[in-house]
C-alpha cells in the first residue's frame, strides 16, 4: 500500500471520528438545553460534554496535523540556507514527535492511576474518558509520520508548506 494512499485511509478515518463526535457533542448539549429550559435539567450532561470536548480536541487536533493545519513560522524556516533549514524541520519534527509520545505514554499512567473510578454522574470508567489522551496522542504521531517524508523533501526543495489559504481551498 502507498504512503498516500495509507495516508488517506487515515485522514478519513480522523474526518469520521471527529464528525460523529461532533455531532454526539451538538446533541448531548442540545438534550441538555432542552431539559434544563422545560425545568428538568439532565445532572450528566454537562460532565459527558466537557469530556466530549476534550475528545474532539484530541482527535482534532490529530486531523488538523495530517492536514498541516496548525500555526507554524515558515517564514523564517524557509529564509534559511538549506542545512539549517533541513536541521530546523528535522528538530521541530522531533521536538513535536517527542512530545507526543511522552504524552501517550504518561496518559496511560493517568489512566492506570485513575483505574476502578467513575465519572461523577454516569457509571463510566474514567479510563474511559482518559483514554483519548494516548489514542488522541498516537494519532498525532502518526500524521507527524505520514507527513514527514512531504515535509523533509520541501524543506530540502526549500518549498513553503501549504499556506492556511491552500488548505481552505482545498476544504472547498
Amino acid at each position: 500500500m502507498s504512503l498516500a494512499k495509507l495516508r488517506s485511509g487515515f485522514e478519513w478515518l480522523l474526518e469520521v471520528i471527529t464528525m460523529l463526535l461532533v455531532v454526539s457533542l451538538t446533541v448531548v448539549v442540545l438534550l441538555g438545553v432542552t431539559f434544563r429550559f422545560s425545568g428538568n435539567s439532565l445532572g450528566w450532561y454537562d460532565e459527558v460534554a466537557a469530556v466530549m470536548l476534550a475528545w474532539v480536541t484530541y482527535y482534532g487536533a490529530a486531523l488538523a496535523a495530517l492536514k498541516r493545519a496548525h500555526i507554524s513560522v515558515p517564514g523564517f524556516v524557509y529564509s534559511q540556507p538549506r542545512t539549517v533549514r533541513v536541521a530546523l524541520v528535522a528538530l521541530g519534527e522531533t521536538i513535536i514527535i517527542a512530545f507526543f509520545v511522552l504524552l501517550a505514554v504518561y496518559g496511560v499512567y493517568v489512566i492506570g492511576v485513575l483505574s476502578g473510578s467513575t465519572l461523577v454522574s454516569v457509571p463510566i470508567p474514567i479510563a474511559v474518558t482518559q483514554s483519548t489522551i494516548p489514542i488522541g496522542a498516537a494519532l498525532y504521531v502518526i500524521a507527524e509520520l505520514l507527513n514527514l517524508p512531504a515535509i523533509l523533501r520541501e524543506a530540502w526543495e526549500g518549498k513553503r508548506p501549504p499556506s492556511e489559504q491552500d488548505i481552505v481551498e482545498e476544504l472547498q
